[in-house]
């Protein structure tokens, strides 16, 4: 850890500059949705930017699912919306899965192509943590992607800062994090009964703090960023 400089930044404009090694964080919800989709059986995710690249690629046979969302909603031609709830009894094993959202996603196909990164969430903190400190020779930055990409929310932010935590070799306080997490302004829209598609149950899952003992690196291939887990299973 000597020597490494840790830096935490936020939105679209802190992936574009990040540099180092880089987790991009999306909490509530797409890189929950990913390691659960992952947990169960996924072989990658292809990180797409728009809904119309991903109908395409599977349209091609690129990838067999689509999973994602536009303003929370699962698009017209989606397989699944961004809930890990939804997915979590899903089994996906062997498929390549192609997610679209509007912040993780995003945040994923706007950072260096060439540095390593991983999309990180609390359910996979620590081993995201581990990963990183693993690979990084000078510096490490936090990318909070909050909502859309262009207003900071709270769980993210909160996930950046137990993450520094770990990294900088302290244990951090899951519970302090799970109820500051539940104390903000996010975690009420999962209760709203106009939002059908928001699952309270969604947040139960996104905070499971190290539900999985893996990380997501994300790797560039045939331009685009794939995700597997890098881990037990």
């Amino acid at each position: 850890m000597a020597g490494v400089e840790i830096r935490i930044d936020s939105l679209l404009q802190g992936a574009r500059r990040a540099t180092g090694v880089i987790a991009v964080i999306d909490v509530f919800r797409a890189f929950t949705t990913a390691a659960v989709v992952l947990a169960n059986g996924a072989a990658r995710i292809i990180m797409v930017s728009s809904v119309d690249e991903a109908l395409s690629l599977r349209s091609r046979d690129v990838g067999q699912v689509c999973i994602g969302e536009v303003r929370g909603r699962a698009p017209d031609g989606f397989d699944f919306g961004n809930s890990p709830f939804e997915v979590q009894a899903v089994d996906f094993t062997g498929k390549t899965i192609i997610q679209r959202t509007s912040a993780g996603t995003q945040g994923m196909t706007a950072v260096n192509p060439a540095a390593p990164r991983y999309a990180a969430s609390l359910v996979t903190a620590t081993a995201t943590a581990r990963a990183m400190l693993a690979r990084a020779t000078d510096r490490i930055t936090l990318v909070s992607m909050g909502k859309e990409g262009l207003d900071r929310t709270d769980e993210d932010e909160v996930c950046a800062m137990h993450l520094r935590n770990l990294l900088e070799g302290r244990p951090g306080n899951i519970q302090a994090v799970r109820q500051l997490i539940l104390a903000g302004a996010e975690v009420a829209r999962f209760h709203d009964p106009a939002r059908p598609h928001l699952h309270p149950e969604d947040v139960e899952i996104a905070l499971d703090i190290d539900r999985y003992d893996f990380a997501i690196p994300v790797t560039l291939e045939d331009g685009r960023p794939v995700a597997r887990r890098q881990g037990p299973r």
